[in-house]
């Protein structure tokens, strides 16, 4: 019995060593930067590191499928180096003895790609999946949109304007008034008119204009 029981898993670890080993049909390449992601706080890539790294591919298959059946034990790593690069594959659940097509494993680590980064605190950068491309974060999308935006600042220009010409219009009226003003004045105080040639103060029509040549002559005869 126990002979049988060897011979059984001497014949699955060969089977596995068969399915899972660099450029394997349905084998992903794996490659983590701890050092370059965490620097001095970087932890050390060993089993228990491993386990963890089966364990979210089982989940990621897992969510991926409702259906899906898949185990920690169906993910399969190999060729660990120590600069933390190696190869896997899922195996099928229901036979053991094949692989997931890579289409399907594909999906489900882009579908849960965040979910495996954050569980060793890396990124797409630091924790590489080397045949399948880096998921992007979806856009930030403002709260306010962006038609609204555009409208208040083409509103506030319109109304900057309206505001500028109404105020300009003010500011001309006025000077215009105010100079008008200052001619008025000037006229009233300073009016010169020619008689025979001779610039003379405007006569008071009111209270008289006394010419000096007569008046002298008047003094002169008139005194007595």
């Amino acid at each position: 019995m126990l002979r049988a029981l060897l011979l059984t898993l001497s014949v699955v670890a060969i089977v596995h060593a068969e399915l899972c080993k660099p450029d394997a049909q349905n084998a992903f390449k794996v490659r983590i930067s701890i050092k370059t992601a965490l620097g001095d706080n970087a932890y050390a890539w060993d089993a228990n590191e491993e386990y963890l790294f089966k364990a979210m591919v089982a989940f990621a298959m897992r969510r991926y499928s409702s259906k899906s059946t898949t185990q920690i034990s169906n993910v399969l790593l190999c060729n660990v180096t120590d600069r933390v690069s190696f190869w896997f594959v899922v195996t099928d659940s229901s036979k053991n003895v094949t692989t997931v097509p890579g289409s399907e494993v594909e999906a489900a680590i882009r579908m849960n790609r965040n979910r495996i980064n954050n569980a060793f605190l890396l990124s797409d950068k630091t924790l590489q999946f080397l045949k399948i491309t880096s998921t992007l974060s979806p856009p930030v999308e403002p709260s306010t949109p962006v038609w609204l935006i555009v409208f208040g600042v083409v509103l506030c220009l319109i109304v900057a304007g309206i505001v500028f010409l109404i105020v300009s219009g003010i500011q001309k009226h006025k000077k215009k008034n105010k100079d008008s003003t200052e001619r008025e004045n000037l006229e009233e105080k300073v009016e010169v008119t020619l008689e025979n040639g001779i610039p003379c103060e405007a006569l008071d029509l009111k209270a008289g204009h006394i010419n000096g040549v007569f008046a002298a002559d008047d003094e002169r005869f008139t005194s007595l």
